[in-house]
Formats: C-alpha cells, sequence, structure tokens
C-alpha cells in the first residue's frame, strides 16, 4: 500500500491558499499549513496586519483539521527583499517586491523548511498557475537540498517542468512566479491552476471559510500591506527634493521631495495645474523628474528595453535563442496587461535586447520584463534600460527633416552678383 503523501500548504490566510489546502486534503493528501511572518512592524492604524493574517490562517486549518506552523522571515525579508526595495528606488527604478519575494523567500526558505525541515513531499500554494507534470510526477521529483550555482551544467539531463499560465487568464499569476527556481517548481503543487477565482469562492462559501471571504484583496506591498507608499518610503529614504519639469520645453512646473516617490506613468499632482500632467522620465544625477501634459504623451511610449541577465525557467537560455540569436515571443512587464509581440536579441552576460511589436506604454526601469511562448511563462529579466521615446524619435525625426530643408534651400539659392 502506498504511503500517504505530506504536502506543506503555505497559508496566507486568504480565500485562495484556503482552499488550495481544503482540496488538498479532498485529494487523500497529509496536509500540513504554514504561515510565513515577513513583517513585523505595525501600519498606519497601529495594527499589526500579519497577525490578523495569522489568525484567519489558523481558523482555517482547525476547519480542516490539519497541523498548522508559523516560520519567521523577518530577517530574510529584510535582507533579500525589502533592502533591495529600496536601492532600487534610491537609483530611480520601481522594483516589484511580489517577484523577489516568490524568488526568495516562498520557493527558497519555505520550500527547503517544507521538504528538508519539515521531510514533506511537496509544497503548494495558493497560486493561479499550472506546470507541465501531474502530482504523481511532483512527488517523485528529487529534493536538491544544496542551492545551485549561477550557472548549471550544460551536461546535466534536467527534464525541465514548465510554468504555464492557469486557467482563469484574468487571475493568472505566473507573472509573479516568472523567477521561480527550477527544483522548486519541480517540487511544487498549484491546486487552483485549473479553477476560476469565481469558483474557487464558490468552494470557500460551501465549506464555510466565511471569515477569508469577508478579506480584501491584497493590493499593497507583498507582505506589508497598504500603506501611504510617499509617508512610508519617507521612514527610510532621506527626502532628495528637486523640480518637475516639463518635457516639451524645460519650464519649472513644481518641485518635489524625492525621485524615489514617482514612477514612470503615474500622475503627477502639480499645484496650480489645471491639466493633468504625467511622469515620464527621471534623472537622478539632477534631480528632475520630467512630467508632460497627456497621459498618452508620446514620451510616455517606447517600443525598445535592455534588461539584466535574464531568468529562464526551463531552458537557460532557450535554444532557439542561442541558435539563433534572436526569438519571437511575448513580453509584459505588468501583471494582466495584454501581451505583447516582441523579439528578443540575446547578448553575452544573458541580457536581452527587447523589440515590441507595438510601442507600449510606461515600460519602468526596476520592473521585469516577463516572457511567454503560447500558455508557457519563459522567465523574466529585470528592465536596466529603456530605448528612445516616441516623443524624442519625433523630435528627432523633425529635426531632420528642418536641417534637410534648409541645407535643400541654401543650395538652391543663387549668389548674387
Amino acid at each position: 500500500m502506498q504511503a500517504v503523501r505530506h504536502v506543506v500548504c503555505a497559508m496566507s490566510g486568504g480565500v485562495d491558499s484556503s482552499v488550495a489546502a481544503l482540496l488538498l486534503k479532498r485529494r487523500g493528501y497529509q496536509v500540513t499549513g504554514v504561515f510565513m511572518k515577513n513583517w513585523d512592524s505595525l501600519d498606519e492604524h497601529g495594527l499589526c496586519t500579519a497577525d490578523k493574517d495569522y489568525e484567519d490562517a489558523f481558523k482555517v486549518c482547525c476547519k480542516l483539521d490539519i497541523p498548522f506552523h508559523q516560520v519567521s522571515y523577518v530577517k530574510e525579508y529584510w535582507l533579500e527583499v525589502f533592502s533591495n526595495m529600496l536601492n532600487e528606488y534610491h537609483r530611480g527604478r520601481t522594483p516589484n517586491p511580489d517577484i523577489l519575494c516568490n524568488k526568495h523567500i516562498k520557493f527558497n526558505h519555505l520550500y527547503h523548511y517544507a521538504i528538508g525541515t519539515l521531510g514533506a513531499d511537496a509544497l503548494a500554494t495558493g497560486h493561479y498557475a499550472r506546470t507541465s507534470q501531474e502530482d504523481e510526477e511532483v512527488f517523485l521529483q528529487h529534493y536538491t537540498q544544496q542551492p545551485r550555482g549561477l550557472f548549471r551544467n550544460r551536461f546535466e539531463v534536467r527534464n525541465a517542468v514548465k510554468l504555464l499560465q492557469g486557467a482563469d487568464c484574468l487571475k493568472d499569476q505566473t507573472f509573479f512566479l516568472s523567477q521561480i527556481p527550477q527544483d522548486a517548481l519541480k517540487k511544487t503543487l498549484f491546486p487552483l491552476g485549473e479553477l476560476t477565482k469565481d469558483y474557487v469562492k464558490k468552494i470557500a462559501a460551501e465549506a464555510g471559510f466565511h471569515h477569508v471571504l469577508k478579506r480584501k484583496e491584497s493590493m499593497g506591498i507583498c507582505f506589508i500591506g497598504e500603506r501611504n507608499f510617499e509617508k512610508f518610503i519617507l521612514e527610510y529614504l532621506e527626502p532628495q527634493p528637486g523640480n518637475l519639469v516639463s518635457i516639451e520645453d524645460g519650464r519649472i512646473m513644481g518641485t518635489h521631495k524625492g525621485w524615489f516617490l514617482f514612477t514612470l506613468g503615474q500622475r503627477a499632482r502639480i499645484g496650480g495645474q489645471r491639466d493633468a500632467w504625467f511622469v515620464v522620465d527621471k534623472d537622478i544625477t539632477t534631480g528632475d523628474v520630467f512630467v508632460a501634459p497627456s497621459t498618452n504623451h508620446g514620451a510616455l511610449f517606447r517600443d525598445t528595453i535592455r534588461t539584466d541577465r535574464v531568468h529562464w525557467i526551463t531552458e537557460e537560455p532557450p535554444a532557439e535563442l542561442v541558435q539563433n540569436g534572436m526569438m519571437e515571443c511575448y513580453f509584459r512587464f505588468q501583471h494582466q496587461m495584454p501581451l505583447v509581440s516582441c523579439t528578443l536579441t540575446l547578448n553575452q552576460d544573458g541580457s536581452v535586447w527587447v523589440r515590441l511589436a507595438t510601442p507600449v506604454r510606461a515600460p519602468t526601469p526596476g520592473q521585469f520584463a516577463v516572457f511567454y511562448k503560447s500558455d508557457e511563462c519563459l522567465g523574466s529579466g529585470k528592465i536596466v534600460r529603456l530605448g528612445p521615446s516616441m516623443y524624442t524619435l519625433q523630435q528627432g525625426n523633425q529635426q531632420n527633416l528642418a536641417t534637410s530643408v534648409s541645407a535643400e534651400t541654401e543650395y538652391n539659392v543663387k549668389p548674387t552678383t
């Protein structure tokens, strides 16, 4: 008789992880719920949201009659996610802590705790995502305790597992999993991968998980929660006053407390202006934040970006990209934004140039360029450089045209005698 498989389910106190644990138990697995505490400060109302999350997760595990553990990764989160986030903001970028948290905390520290310490056969989460393997294949995968180096053994027979989009295209969360290590993916179950959010809520209601159904969807910084962003960041970064400058004529439109308080594409609230202005660029050497008088201004649109070294989930890098130096696929840099056709060009350092079929609004350094083919998430790389904006190209074309006309006029004027 086959032993009952032991699965550790990451519990957040929300409806998705709660239903994931329920479905795992219904499949006959021995389930253990584990709650991660990654942040221990009070919010703006003097409440520790982690305590409420813990209570909600504990109630679900009691209702399911499964063991419940809490692990603290406060130190790890600070060193590997939050410090990185602050550094990126200070460099003028806009980081994505959710992707980094999955990479460094959930699918690293929690993964090794679940498999290595608790002896589980698999880790499970409430993400809306799928993989290319069945449950039993997950249980048969070998657990690698020691983390690998930056480069893999090119002669290794990997039998890599693919990360696939969830069936609910509106809730698909592969974007946030685009930096997941292959070793962890091989040992991970996604019980909600084939379900829609509405059906998950229906399951939760039928199971009596009313307390988690009342919770709002989390929209804040990963494990920190919803905050007044400016007030929160200024607790950790010194103000760096500067000017809000018109990208069109160089006029000073106002002042600000720090370039790190702005991200490309957001509305810049400028006193005394009737019309809305939007952030289109930043210069951290001067402290200037450039703004434009339209949400669809050409200075916001670009069709070329460069990433840092790309993390490829299955192949590193894909054979097609290695052989041809180029590869066509799809791109997004925000969760739920429509996929855009693109062509990747591989650089020697593992980074890529991304040429988009159509310009996109406000691609932002620090965000992740996530790549797809069909329903497979290939991986991602952090955006570190932007090509010229459509506005810059248009200005250049107009200048070239004016120079050309001037030269032609000068050539056609006959000298007087």
